[in-house]
Protein backbone atom coordinates (compact mmCIF):
# COMPACT_ATOMS: atom_id res chain seq x y z
CA UNK A 1 0.00 0.00 0.00
CA UNK A 2 1.18 3.60 -0.79
CA UNK A 3 2.53 5.25 2.24
CA UNK A 4 0.36 8.62 1.76
CA UNK A 5 -2.94 6.23 1.15
CA UNK A 6 -1.60 3.90 4.30
CA UNK A 7 -1.67 7.63 6.17
CA UNK A 8 -4.95 8.27 4.79
CA UNK A 9 -6.47 4.84 5.73
CA UNK A 10 -4.66 4.99 9.29
CA UNK A 11 -6.19 8.49 10.38
CA UNK A 12 -9.68 7.60 8.97
CA UNK A 13 -9.08 4.22 10.94
CA UNK A 14 -7.62 5.80 14.23
CA UNK A 15 -10.73 8.53 13.92
CA UNK A 16 -13.04 5.34 14.22
CA UNK A 17 -11.47 3.78 16.69
CA UNK A 18 -10.61 6.50 19.38
CA UNK A 19 -14.41 7.55 19.08
CA UNK A 20 -15.86 3.71 19.41
CA UNK A 21 -13.33 3.65 22.08
CA UNK A 22 -14.06 7.42 23.59
CA UNK A 23 -10.07 7.79 23.98
CA UNK A 24 -8.92 11.02 23.65
CA UNK A 25 -5.93 11.48 22.14
CA UNK A 26 -4.12 14.19 19.51
CA UNK A 27 -3.73 13.55 15.64
CA UNK A 28 -0.87 12.31 15.55
CA UNK A 29 -1.48 9.52 18.18
CA UNK A 30 -4.73 8.90 16.31
CA UNK A 31 -2.76 8.60 12.80
CA UNK A 32 -0.34 6.29 14.72
CA UNK A 33 -3.22 4.13 16.21
CA UNK A 34 -4.65 3.87 13.06
CA UNK A 35 -1.68 3.31 11.12
CA UNK A 36 -0.21 0.39 13.33
CA UNK A 37 -3.76 -0.96 13.95
CA UNK A 38 -3.52 -1.22 10.04
CA UNK A 39 -1.01 -3.33 10.03
CA UNK A 40 -1.86 -5.84 12.91
CA UNK A 41 -5.72 -5.36 12.20
CA UNK A 42 -5.27 -6.00 8.29
CA UNK A 43 -2.72 -8.57 9.12
CA UNK A 44 -4.70 -11.04 11.10
CA UNK A 45 -8.30 -10.40 9.13
CA UNK A 46 -6.71 -11.43 5.62
CA UNK A 47 -5.15 -14.24 7.51
CA UNK A 48 -8.07 -15.83 9.98
CA UNK A 49 -11.11 -14.88 7.18
CA UNK A 50 -8.62 -14.86 4.34
CA UNK A 51 -10.30 -12.07 2.50
CA UNK A 52 -8.94 -9.88 0.11
CA UNK A 53 -9.11 -5.97 -0.81
CA UNK A 54 -9.69 -2.70 0.92
CA UNK A 55 -12.36 -2.80 2.84
CA UNK A 56 -11.21 -6.20 4.61
CA UNK A 57 -8.13 -4.12 5.41
CA UNK A 58 -10.51 -1.21 6.48
CA UNK A 59 -12.32 -3.22 8.99
CA UNK A 60 -9.44 -4.65 10.15
CA UNK A 61 -7.60 -1.34 10.92
CA UNK A 62 -10.38 -0.33 13.41
CA UNK A 63 -10.68 -3.52 14.61
CA UNK A 64 -7.11 -3.57 14.91
CA UNK A 65 -6.67 0.17 16.26
CA UNK A 66 -9.16 -0.74 18.86
CA UNK A 67 -7.21 -3.69 20.32
CA UNK A 68 -4.30 -1.12 21.01
CA UNK A 69 -6.29 1.28 22.29
CA UNK A 70 -7.57 -1.36 24.90
CA UNK A 71 -4.19 -2.82 25.02
CA UNK A 72 -3.12 0.31 26.69
CA UNK A 73 -5.66 1.46 28.29
CA UNK A 74 -5.07 -2.39 29.98
CA UNK A 75 -1.34 -2.49 30.54
CA UNK A 76 -0.42 1.13 30.09
CA UNK A 77 0.79 4.00 32.45
CA UNK A 78 -1.93 4.46 35.00
CA UNK A 79 -2.68 8.45 35.28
Amino acid sequence: MHIVALIIVGAAAGFIATRLMKADTDLVSTIAIGIFGALIGGLVLRVLLTVSGWMAGFVGAVLGAMLLIWLYRTYGPKT
